[in-house]
């Protein structure tokens, strides 16, 4: 089994309902094929002596459970009716409703099930960031009514770095000595940096998708987790043309395809001409949308000025988008750029997307929104993070260069501390912070 961080916060939502008395399901978000499915399944084996799991996809029938009254009685009673092995142990059982898309009445229920202190529920489904004006798809049931006040939300994402080391037998020691690092300011001795910066490298190629993750870990083949992401990216054009509207099938796709060839190109903000030429966000920006919701992009949007609070100082009509899994990103590149990035050999403005791409995702995972700053044509910030009440800079270099932007932006805005993001090692000038790629888990 792989560790994830998200299993400590399914076990704080559980110790908030036990003593705190918090009357709330959880709803479990993100891409398809992040593990929202196996880590709830595990969580619900290791830490309650009650688990049922009712899928709605593989077993539509279950949704007569939710058929009539809607109270936890109610429920309960077609519950063991339906499910010869369910057995209620008060304080100790939890429900996993899994495809919760698929029973509009299930989703209904959660506000009364939430109340009932016996039993924890837990949700989760396939393209939940979708309104579902938005969904094409047959099969997904519009409540009559969402449970507002009753659900905790947590969006969940594919491995980042620090669990793709535990993955490959680099405890938490290890991590503790990488950190120490980070935090004295103390020059990593080269024999770290190299095994950390070839870690990194290999972390970017694989990605963070379980199953990838986890092939890779046993068999060590990069030619297999070729094939992997390729079924990954494979299913989410798939759910495009499943799940999209109408017309809007064909759009989205042809915007999810033009990320890879934006980020190669390093464009400034997403074009819509490239997706098509002489077309604008009239015709796009539905698509874009639709992306972003599905979560299988990252947008990140500029400021036009660089104070608190960034979201008020967003331009949404001036953005980037990222694809949510960096190894799938390479994938889309081609096996010839992935063996060049591992060989530390990949040059032009490709190999500064990826880069880009690794950073955006990594920040996103670490509770950080993106945003960029671009004040005029010849500088750009690549990321603006708001981190310990003031605007943080964040500049990403693929090797070392200069980095005329960030300098500018610190004698204009004076941050307490500017990140530089390089292909090399640690260092300190003044506010301007200098880190290794990985350093990127400790930010």
């Amino acid at each position: 089994m792989l560790k994830r961080k998200i299993y400590s916060d399914l076990l704080e939502w559980k110790s908030a309902r036990r003593n705190d008395k918090i009357r709330k399901c959880l709803l479990i978000r993100g891409a398809r094929q992040v593990g929202k499915s196996f880590i709830v399944k595990e969580f619900g084996k290791n830490e309650y002596d009650s688990f049922v799991h009712i899928d709605f996809f593989r077993r539509p029938e279950l949704r007569a459970v939710f058929d009539g009254d809607l109270t936890s009685e109610d429920i309960l009673k077609r519950l063991t009716a339906n499910l010869q092995d369910f057995r209620l142990v008060p304080g100790s059982t939890l429900i996993f409703l899994d495809e919760i898309q698929r029973c509009g009445n299930a989703r209904t229920a959660v506000k009364f099930l939430a109340e009932d202190m016996r039993f924890d529920v837990i949700l989760s489904g396939s393209l939940m960031g979708l309104t579902y004006g938005e969904d094409d798809d047959d099969g997904v049931e519009v409540p009559e009514s969402l449970p507002v006040g009753y659900e905790t939300q947590l969006t969940m994402y594919s491995l980042d770095f620090e669990e793709f080391l535990w993955a490959n037998g680099y405890g938490e020691n290890a991590v503790d000595v990488l950190r120490s690092y980070y935090q004295s300011g103390e020059t990593v001795p080269d024999s770290i940096h190299n095994k950390y910066t070839e870690l990194f490298r290999e972390f970017m190629v694989v990605g963070g998708m379980p199953e990838v993750v986890a092939d890779f870990t046993e068999h060590k083949d990069f030619n297999r987790v070729d094939r992997i992401q390729n079924d990954i990216i494979s299913e989410y054009r798939e759910d495009i043309s499943k799940h999209a509207r109408g017309r809007e099938k064909q759009l989205v796709r042809m915007c999810y395809d033009a990320v890879p060839k934006q980020l190669a190109k390093e464009l400034k903000k997403f074009q819509y001409s490239t997706v098509e030429k002489g077309q604008t966000r009239r015709k796009y920006g539905g698509s874009v949308q639709w992306l972003r919701d599905s979560e299988i992009v990252n947008a990140c949007f500029n400021i036009h000025e660089p104070y608190l609070p960034l979201m008020a100082n967003s331009n949404e009509d001036q953005f980037k988008l990222y694809i949510n899994d960096t190894g799938l990103l390479c994938c889309m590149y081609g096996f010839e750029t992935k063996l060049a990035l591992l060989n530390g050999n990949l040059r032009g403005n490709a190999c500064g997307g990826i880069y880009e791409n690794i950073i955006a995702e990594s920040l996103l995972k670490r509770g950080y929104k993106l945003y960029y700053y671009k004040p005029d044509n010849d500088h750009e910030i690549e990321f603006l993070i708001e981190k310990n009440g003031e605007v943080v800079p964040v500049e990403v270099k693929a090797t070392n260069n200069a980095t005329v932007s960030l300098n500018n932006f610190i004698n204009d805005f004076a941050p307490s501390v500017a990140y530089k993001l390089i292909g090399g090692k640690n260092g300190k000038a003044e506010t301007k912070v200098t880190l290794p790629h990985y350093f990127v888990i400790f930010i």
